[in-house]
């Protein structure tokens, strides 16, 4: 039987869970889904000065928002202290690591030396053992090959070969005893059993240096594979300004998980010309020969047009959910923050069906339902202001209102009929009529199809609101 697949997603809480670590996140999860393996979580906490318990939620919560669910507890790096420890000793016992100690200066100096001669640097105490006065205040330092390569056999990069003599001594201990990101991340990768490493191409020079101390232990590598990093949409690094915001940001923006999953899973992977890949087929296609060379680039639009068809296309009940919860999260808009209502659900839900034909976000939903939630006098904004006086404007919205009142039955069909029959009793083209009408209902002239925005209103409430209008 062949080893099971396990991936694992170890992010550094210094903040929120963002773009690349949630496409990072995903590649694991999908990967090992597809391959009937497990995904873990492993929380590098090492830098204690910089890891905050506030981080530490946040990218909890950003990868349960995105369902990235991990099939076992977190892994706290920072409680593997006494394991890392022992495993420096042992390279230091088997002739892999030296105790060195160094002043910042002196550190430096040999460090512009080695650059200036093409090499590596390496670090008092490699070759002629430390004084014991000075022992108390050593670093650890891997004592890593001078001659030959290291090859890193990557499924994404292709073979990519490092001289030996241009990596230099990574510290594993520090002075402290505490230990490094460098070790840790080799111990906990193989104590976890990981069997994939999968992480941006910025770890490709850390990861030769990993493989060192993996051969020097004579453990077996696991596969690696480092995907290009997300740039901008202008080719430039990513930024707060491109979208590089935390996972609970696009929540609160009103994006969808699915429609979060199928972008994220574009951004650098792809399955023949599949463009819209729902998270079951996502499972069932992801493979490493589909993750891309060349960087992603994160575009918003794209992003709002992935969204929208997971809006569109979403049941009812789960987009009344997804709603519920944003709006249990106090998420107001500036389209309904003048409101004194409070968004009633089952309005809501009762007209989800065409409230969600053009949303891209459920943001947007939010912002094109405010119409049925608002109180009269109608807030006008200044285009419908000026739909609404012009000329000819209140006798037709008198005619229309006229014929409301008689109406039999409030369906969207018997309200268009009676709308054209109104244009052509009065040799009007449809847009005279429309335009004021849709003004005098929402106070805006963008809204939902007007028939639409009147059958959902309800007979009470469209003769109130015109009623208002031909009044004022």
């Amino acid at each position: 039987m062949s080893q099971p697949i396990i991936t694992r997603f170890a992010p550094s809480p210094t903040g929120y869970l963002h773009i690349g670590g949630a496409r990072t996140a995903l590649f694991n999860w999908a990967f090992a889904k597809s391959q009937g393996g497990q995904f873990l979580l492993r929380i590098e906490d090492t830098d204690k000065a910089r890891s905050t318990s506030d981080a530490i939620a946040a990218i909890l919560k950003g990868m349960d928002w995105l369902g990235l669910k991990a099939d076992a507890e977190p892994v706290f790096q920072s409680k593997q202290k006494d394991r890392h420890v022992e495993v420096a000793e042992q390279l230091l016992a088997n002739g892999y690591a030296y105790r060195s100690f160094a002043t910042d200066e002196e550190i430096e100096e040999i460090r512009n030396k080695a650059r200036a001669d093409g090499v590596a640097a390496r670090y008092p105490g490699r070759d002629e053992p430390i004084a014991d006065e000075f022992l108390d205040r050593c670093v650890l330092r891997f004592k890593a090959p001078i001659e030959g390569e290291t090859k890193i056999s990557d499924q994404v990069q292709g073979d990519v070969v490092i001289r030996n003599d241009q990596l230099d001594d990574l510290v594993l201990l520090r002075s402290d005893g505490s230990p490094t990101y460098m070790l840790a991340v080799v111990v906990d990768d193989h104590d976890m059993g990981i069997t994939h490493v999968i992480r941006g191409d910025d770890h490709l020079t850390n990861c030769a240096k990993q493989i060192q101390i993996y051969n020097a232990l004579q453990w077996d590598l696991p596969v690696f594979a480092h995907i290009p990093l997300i740039h901008g949409s202008d080719g430039a690094k990513l930024s707060k300004r491109h979208g590089a915001l935390g996972a609970e940001a696009y929540k609160a923006m009103g994006y969808l998980p699915e429609g979060m999953r199928n972008y994220l899973a574009k951004l650098g992977w792809s399955h023949g010309d599949d463009e819209i890949i729902p998270t079951d087929k996502l499972i069932e296609w992801f493979d490493l020969a589909g993750i891309n060379k060349a960087p992603a680039r994160f575009d918003m639009a794209k992003l709002d047009h992935f969204n929208g068809h997971y809006v569109s296309t979403s049941s009812d009940d789960d987009l009344l959910s997804s709603l519920k919860s944003l709006i249990e999260d106090n998420v107001f808009t500036p389209e309904l923050s003048y409101s004194s209502k409070l968004i009633d659900l089952d309005v809501l839900s009762s007209n989800l069906s065409f409230l969600k034909e053009r949303s891209k976000t459920l943001i947007e939903l939010l912002e094109t339902a405010a119409y049925l939630f608002k109180s009269v006098p109608l807030e006008m904004d200044a285009k419908a202001e000026k739909a609404l006086n012009k000329d000819g404007v209140t006798d037709i919205l008198e005619g229309v209102c006229s014929k409301f009142t008689d109406l039999q039955q409030w369906n969207r069909d018997e309200i268009e009929g009676l709308l054209k029959d109104y244009a052509s009793e009065h040799d009007l083209k449809f847009g005279k009529i429309a335009p004021p009408l849709r003004s005098a209902l929402t106070g805006s002239m963008v809204s939902p199809g007007i028939y639409d925005v009147i059958h959902s209103l309800g007979r009470d409430e469209v003769l109130k609101r015109l009623q208002e209008v031909i009044k004022a």
